[in-house]
């Protein structure tokens, strides 16, 4: 971007070493709260050397970078470096490393003080592959966090989650004070690989997000009883693991029904032994809809089949709620701002479409944030796995189309009159 201080190329660059750094042959490993992410951390704070900014962790562990301006007013740009294990290398560092970008050209094109803050924020903890809580950072700071349920929570090593987050200088009793940071955003902008086909099937390389899907996830834990594999005849059997596979081929009818997605992500069970009858088999069920009674109609069901199932088979069934988050709609200003600004960029109008991943977009909306969202096409709809990729002239156009689109947002917070402050023109 010559003349506009918007280094596209640089942010290409960046994905690339990021990629090399924290990530092996089988993928990304930015786990959150783990050396590989604290190393990711410690290296996006290299790239901001020299910029006139501030940086800090908030109590919940989200890392932000502020460029400070003429209005208290703040527009925030966000994403995540943390990763699944095995992840992709756009999933989250593409928005963190775009926003950079942006945050770089404002404070070359304004002399380091742009008419209103822009902050960047790296959220703590978006994937939850670790814990099985998604969004923690995020949550943690729009207030919507239980702590009560996550304080229970475990790694499969039996590290709870305050002490991993103690292992990395965070207090898991002030994580709600993270809430302070929003005191001033007047809006929050992310852009994110799209993680599915559709953007490909209708060949467009850019679309504006309208919401999240309502999201439940549970632990579903059925008990059976231990016994000889050799000597224990099948049709006298207490087997957990039957009980629990049961479900599977349920929650497919059931989608089939209600519409939807529903996912068994994890499955363990205990003695975990060739020689033994499963006595404990512990599932994550994941469960998305855009309708809140369809969503409840998957999780009646998905529970009502586990008691039968377990019964049947002679067990007992435990169902322990992870997550809750409704259906969130994203500003209808911002979903028209993200279309506009891609139609410069890219000569079409793209399409609306809602996600069905959660993204830290929900929560910034759930705290009152005007909030909108970009997605950039993934190819074969591609996401946390190795595979993961989009064409580089497509991630040229998202970083172009985020930067138009700041700036016109600066100019909606500021009630700036159409062509009363000049926004850059971007050639991809």
């Amino acid at each position: 971007m010559q003349g506009t201080g918007l280094n596209i190329e640089l942010v290409l660059t960046q994905l690339k070493q990021l990629r090399t750094l924290t990530g092996d042959d089988h993928g990304a490993q930015r786990v959150a709260f783990t050396p590989a992410w604290q190393a990711a951390r410690a290296w996006f704070q290299e790239q901001l050397r020299g910029m006139p900014v501030e940086v800090h962790m908030d109590a919940a562990g989200n890392l932000w970078t502020t460029l400070r301006g003429g209005d208290e007013r703040e527009l925030l740009l966000g994403g995540h470096l943390d990763s699944v294990p095995n992840g992709g290398w756009l999933d989250g560092c593409l928005n963190v490393l775009a926003g950079l970008a942006v945050l770089r050209r404002l404070a070359t094109q304004y002399d380091g003080r742009p008419p209103m803050t822009v902050r960047l924020v790296d959220w703590a903890d978006e994937e939850g592959a670790r814990f099985g809580k998604s969004l923690f950072g995020s949550s943690a700071c729009s207030g919507t966090l239980d702590l009560t349920a996550a304080r229970g929570l475990r790694d499969r090593a039996g590290v709870t989650l305050p002490d991993a987050l103690r292992a990395v200088g965070i207090d898991f009793e002030r994580v709600l004070e993270s809430g302070r940071e929003l005191r001033h955003a007047a809006a929050y902008l992310e852009l994110h690989i799209e993680q599915g086909p559709v953007l490909e099937s209708m060949g467009r390389s850019l679309g504006a997000v309208t919401g999240t899907f309502g999201v439940e996830r549970h632990v579903l834990t059925f008990t059976g009883r231990a016994a000889h594999a050799g000597s224990t005849p099948m049709a006298v059997r207490q087997d957990a693991f039957l009980a629990a596979a049961r479900l599977a081929p349920e929650l497919y009818r059931l989608t089939n029904e209600w519409g939807g997605v529903a996912t068994i992500g994890s499955c363990e069970t205990r003695p975990g032994i060739p020689t033994s009858v499963v006595a404990e088999c512990r599932l994550t069920l994941d469960l998305r809809h855009l309708d809140p009674a369809a969503l409840a109609a998957l999780r009646d069901g998905a529970w009502s089949a586990a008691e039968r199932f377990a019964r049947e088979g002679g067990c007992t069934v435990v169902w322990s709620p992870l997550l809750r988050i409704a259906p969130v709609p994203f500003h209808p200003e911002l979903i028209a701002g993200c279309q506009a600004a891609v139609t410069v960029i890219t000569g079409h109008n793209p399409p609306r479409l809602p996600s069905g991943p959660l993204h830290d977009a929900a929560e910034t909306a759930r705290a009152g944030v005007p909030t909108g969202m970009m997605f950039v096409q993934s190819l074969g709809g591609v996401s946390h796995h190795p595979a993961e990729a989009t064409r580089e002239e497509h991630l040229r156009e998202a970083v172009a189309a985020l930067d138009r689109w700041t700036q016109a947002t600066m100019g909606w917070i500021l009630g700036w009159p159409a062509g009363g402050e000049p926004v850059t023109k971007e050639v991809v």
